[in-house]
This record gives structure tokens, C-alpha cells and sequence, in this order.
């Protein structure tokens, strides 16, 4: 149980540490801080080992890598959904979260966590609302220019 709910923890914070560079990169800490917060809940689980980690990491790995794939269909032309200006350091940010969220879900998904379903999906809607949460508030206009 130890090694996924620590590598759980690790993608979590290297999705977090990168939307915080982003957020430096972009003049925009506060709207990258808000959306990170709903990381710290694998981060913290995981690194305390808990089952629980998996089912509060994968709607926030899932939702990232979602958000990178849109970014990346904008630079490729394919896409306008996540219009915007991205520097080389943004860039570079979305490659660093895309591998986290991949590697994050890969170990999820091997990890037969022995976890109750109904605490599970419990977690798993927890999550997924948090997340959803602070991606909505991090749009409002008085944050999202912060």
C-alpha cells in the first residue's frame, strides 16, 4: 500500500508545484493557487498512506490531463476551447502535469485499493466536486486576473 499511495502523492505535487509556476509565469497566482487546492487532499492522503488517496487523486489527474489535452489541441490548431497565450514556460508546465496526470492514473488504476465502494465513491465525488469548485472559482473575474 505504501509505494501507490506515495506515487499518488508525488503526481499530485508535481501537478501542484507546476500550476504554481504557471501562475508565476503568468502573473496569475492566485487564480493557479485556488485551482491547486483540491490537490492537497491526495497530497496529504497519500503521503499519509492512505487508501483513500486513489480515489481522491484520479478526478483531479483526469480533470488536469483534460485541460492539458485542451491546451495542447489550441498550440496544435486543432482546437480553440483553451484559447490563450502560452509562453515557453507554460508550455513546458502543461508536459510536466500531462506526465503526472498519465503516471498518476496509470498507478491508480493498478492499485486494487481494498476500500468500502460506497467510501470510495464517496472520495471519488468529493474530489471531482472540489475540483470542479475551484476551476469555477478560479474563473470569476475578480480572481482570474490575480
Amino acid at each position: 500500500m505504501t509505494l501507490p499511495a506515495r506515487s499518488l502523492a508525488a503526481c499530485s505535487l508535481a501537478i501542484f508545484l507546476a500550476l504554481y509556476v504557471v501562475g508565476a509565469a503568468s502573473h496569475t497566482p492566485l487564480r493557479h493557487g485556488v485551482q491547486t487546492l483540491p490537490l492537497l487532499l491526495p497530497i496529504v492522503l497519500g503521503f499519509r498512506q492512505r487508501e483513500s488517496a486513489k480515489w481522491a487523486a484520479l478526478p483531479c489527474l483526469v480533470f488536469w490531463l483534460l485541460i492539458m489535452s485542451l491546451i495542447w489541441l489550441f498550440l496544435l490548431g486543432w482546437s480553440h476551447v483553451a484559447r490563450g497565450h502560452y509562453s515557453p514556460v507554460e508550455i513546458a508546465m502543461t508536459m510536466v502535469i500531462g506526465v503526472a496526470c498519465l503516471s498518476g492514473i496509470a498507478v491508480g488504476l493498478r492499485w486494487p485499493a481494498a476500500q468500502r465502494p460506497t467510501a470510495a465513491w464517496g472520495s471519488l465525488l468529493v474530489s471531482l466536486a472540489l475540483q470542479l469548485a475551484a476551476f469555477r472559482v478560479s474563473l470569476l473575474p475578480a480572481i482570474s486576473h490575480r
